[in-house]
C-alpha cells in the first residue's frame, strides 16, 4: 500500500482561506515549481531511453492487483503500471503536481476539491480517462472489494461528483488540512476494464491502466517483466520528463536476501538496496568491486525515520499486560547488537517519530500537556513524569541490571519460574513465537531470545516465505514480529491506519499491534484535524509519549542514509531528491551505452 506509506512529507501550516487552483498543490498553497515548469530538479534532460533494467524481489506473487487484500502482487506493479491524479515532488516536504489531473482547485471552505482531467490522459487500451473513471476509483477503494487500508485512508472523502466531461469534485466530511493532498493521490482505474474483470477477482489478467509501463511477461515464482508503453500518454509531461528511462524492467524472484546478494555479485541483476548491516560491511566485496564493475554507495536523504521495532500483538493474551511488555523490552541489548552484529552502523529509535521535530522530548508542557491532561487518570504515570528514553546497557546501566528489573516486574505481574519456565497462577507458561520474513534477521533475534530464556520465557523464531508472511500480517496471525511504522515530516491520515481502534480489527490494516485506546484515538484525531503547525506538533508529541509508554514495541534502530549497490552501467542526474526511496531515485537514472562504459 505504497500510497499510504510513501513520503507524505510536510511542514504544516493552515490552508489559506481563499480558493486556489493550480497544477501544483501543497499544505499551504506554496509550491517550489511555477506553472509550466520544465522538469523536477532531480531529473535530467540528459537522460536517454533504452535498455533493460534487472531488479530483484523476494518470494513470489499470485495476483496482478496491488489494491486488494488477499494475495501478493509483484514488485513494481503499483509504481510502473498505475497512476494517480497527482504525483509528489521528492524535493519538497509536502507538495504534489498534477498528472492525470491538470488542474486542482481547493474550495474556500476546504470541504471539497475539484480536479480537471488532462485531455490527453489515456489508459493503455487507448481509451480516455474520464471523471467517471475517477469516481469509480474512489468508490471502489472505499468498498469491501479493496484492501481495508484504503477505506481507512480515504474515510473523510465522502463522495465523488462528476461535474462535466472533464471535471470531478471530491466532497469531504470535515475540514482536514491534507485531504486535498490525499485526494490527489487516488490511483485511477479503468471502469470499463474492471466492469468486465471484477476488481477483487483472484486472477492474473494484466490490468488496463495509465502508467508508463505495461506487463509484458508473467512467471510467478520466477519473474515479472514490464515493457515501456510506446504510446504512453504522459511521456512529455514535466512531471515525467527524464524519468522511467528503461525500455524493460525485470524483477527476478529469490528465496531470501542472502541468496539475492550472491546472485547480485554473480551478475543476475543490476541494482540492490542493502538493508542488512552484515551484508553491507562484509558480503559486498570481491574482484568485481575491486575492478569497479560493481559499486557500493550511500545516498543522503532527509526522510523521517519513524519507528522500527519488535511488535507485540495485543490480541494475544500473553501481551495484554503493559508491564509484561515492559519486562520483555528490557531484555533487548541494542548496544551489544549494534556493536557485535551491525558494526555500529545504526542509531537507536527513541521515538515513534525518530529523527523528527515531532519526537517527544523532556516533559510535556503547554499545548501538548493540555492534550494529555484529560486522560491523566488512565494513562501510565510515566507519560507525565519521565522523558521517553530507550532502555540501555551503556554503563552505568547493564544487561544484568535490566534483566533483574525485568524479573522483578514479571514477578509483580504474577509470573514465577517453575521448572525453569515462567508460569502464572493458572499454570500458563509465558511462551510466544517471533515470526520473521527472511533468514537474515535470525541472527539478530537469537541473542534477544537467549536473554528472554534467562528470564524463563519460552520463545522461538520462525522464518516463513514473503507471501505467507503478508497473509499472516493481514490477518494479524502472529505473536511478535518485526515491522516498520514509516513516518512523514507531517503526520496525518496514515496515523489512523497505524494506531486507531477502527483499524485494530480491520484485516489488512497497519494496526498490527491491535491498539484500541480512547486516548490514542483522540490524539490521532487531533493530528489529523490540526489547524496549525503548533497543534500538529503538540498532538504528535503527545501521541508519541502515549505510544512509547504503552510499551507496544521493543524499539529497534534506523539509518539516516540509503545503502545501495549496483552495476557500474548507469548515468544519473547531478541532483538527488530529498525525500525518497532508492527505487524512486533509480527511476531517474538511465543506462550508459555499452561502448561508453568504463
Amino acid at each position: 500500500m505504497k500510497i499510504f506509506f510513501s513520503a507524505l512529507l510536510a511542514l504544516l501550516f493552515a490552508l489559506p482561506s481563499s480558493v486556489f487552483g493550480a497544477q501544483g498543490i501543497s499544505i499551504d498553497g506554496i509550491v517550489k515549481y511555477p506553472p509550466g515548469f520544465h522538469k523536477f530538479d532531480y531529473a535530467s534532460d540528459k537522460a536517454r531511453k533504452g535498455g533493460q533494467l534487472v531488479l530483484h524481489d523476494l518470494g513470489s506473487y499470485d495476483k496482478l492487483n496491488p489494491f486488494t487484500l488477499k494475495g501478493t502482487s509483484p514488485a513494481g506493479l503499483e509504481d510502473l503500471v498505475f497512476e494517480t491524479l497527482a504525483v509528489p515532488s521528492l524535493d519538497e516536504p509536502f507538495a504534489s503536481y498534477g498528472l492525470i489531473a491538470k488542474d486542482i482547485v481547493v474550495a474556500e471552505d476546504r470541504l471539497s476539491v475539484t480536479f480537471t482531467i488532462h485531455e490527453a490522459a489515456r489508459f493503455s487500451d487507448g481509451t480516455p480517462i474520464t471523471p467517471e473513471d475517477v469516481k469509480f476509483s474512489l468508490d471502489t477503494l472505499k468498498s469491501p472489494a479493496a484492501s481495508p487500508s484504503y477505506q481507512i485512508y480515504f474515510q473523510d472523502i465522502t463522495s465523488a461528483e462528476v461535474l462535466d466531461p472533464h471535471r470531478v469534485r471530491f466532497h469531504f466530511s470535515q475540514r482536514n488540512r491534507e485531504l486535498h493532498m490525499i485526494a490527489s493521490q487516488l490511483p485511477v482505474f479503468s471502469k470499463k476494464f474492471y466492469t468486465s474483470h471484477p476488481f477483487d477477482a483472484p486472477d492474473m489478467t494484466p490490468p488496463v491502466a495509465s502508467g508508463p509501463y505495461l506487463i509484458k511477461e508473467v512467471i510467478p515464482g520466477k519473474s515479472i517483466t514490464y515493457a515501456r508503453n510506446p504510446h504512453y500518454w504522459g511521456k512529455d509531461l514535466n512531471v515525467r520528463r527524464g524519468m522511467f528511462n528503461f525500455d524493460t524492467i525485470v524483477y527476478k524472484y529469490f528465496k531470501d536476501q542472502i541468496v539475492a546478494v550472491e546472485a547480485f555479485k554473480a551478475g543476475e541483476f543490476d541494482f540492490m538496496p542493502v538493508n542488512i548491516a552484515k551484508q553491507w560491511a562484509r558480503d559486498l566485496d570481491g574482484p568485481k568491486f575491486k575492478r569497479g564493475e560493481l559499486v557500493r554507495e550511500t545516498l543522503s536523504h532527509k526522510n523521517n525515520a519513524g519507528m522500527q521495532g519488535f511488535v507485540f500483538n495485543l490480541r494475544k493474551p500473553v501481551f495484554q499486560d503493559r508491564m509484561v511488555r515492559k519486562a520483555l523490552s528490557l531484555a533487548f541489548d541494542f548496544e551489544w547488537t549494534n556493536a557485535a552484529l551491525f558494526f555500529n552502523q545504526y542509531t537507536r529509535c527513541d521515538s515513534f517519530f525518530s529523527n523528527s521535530a515531532m519526537s517527544a522530548k523532556g516533559l510535556p508542557a503547554g499545548l501538548e500537556l493540555s492534550y494529555l491532561a484529560p486522560f491523566r487518570a488512565t494513562l501510565p504515570p510515566e507519560v507525565f513524569t519521565t522523558p521517553p528514553t530507550p532502555f540501555s546497557t551503556t554503563p552505568p546501566a547493564s544487561l544484568r541490571a535490566n534483566l533483574i528489573q525485568a524479573k522483578d516486574i514479571l514477578n509483580q505481574a504474577g509470573w514465577r519460574v517453575q521448572n525453569g519456565v515462567l508460569t502464572n497462577s493458572a499454570g500458563q507458561v509465558l511462551e510466544f513465537e517471533i515470526l520473521l520474513v527472511g533468514a537474515g534477521f535470525e541472527r539478530v533475534m537469537e541473542p534477544y531470545i537467549n536473554n528472554l530464556k534467562k528470564l524463563g520465557v519460552v520463545v522461538h523464531s520462525r522464518v516463513i516465505d514473503p507471501a505467507l508472511y503478508i497473509r499472516r500480517m493481514d490477518n494479524f496471525d502472529f505473536d511478535m514480529t518485526v515491522s516498520v511504522f514509516g513516518q512523514a515530516q507531517s503526520p496525518g491520515n496514515e496515523q489512523r491506519n497505524y494506531w486507531h481502534s477502527l483499524a485494530a480489527e480491520r484485516k489488512g490494516s497497519r494496526n498490527l499491534i491491535g491498539i484500541a485506546d480512547p486516548a490514542v484515538d483522540q490524539l490521532v484525531d487531533r493530528i489529523i484535524y490540526a489547524e496549525t503547525q503548533a497543534e500538529l506538533t503538540a498532538a504528535s508529541k503527545a501521541l508519541d509519549r502515549v505510544l512509547w509508554y504503552g510499551y507496544y514495541v521493543v524499539p529497534n534502530w534506523y539509518l539516516a542514509k540509503h545503502r545501495i549497490a549496483y552495476r557500474n552501467i548507469f548515468a544519473r542526474p547531478q541532483t538527488l531528491p530529498l525525500y525518497y526511496s532508492p527505487s524512486q531515485a533509480l527511476m531517474t537514472w538511465w543506462l550508459v551505452p555499452t561502448n561508453q562504459r568504463h
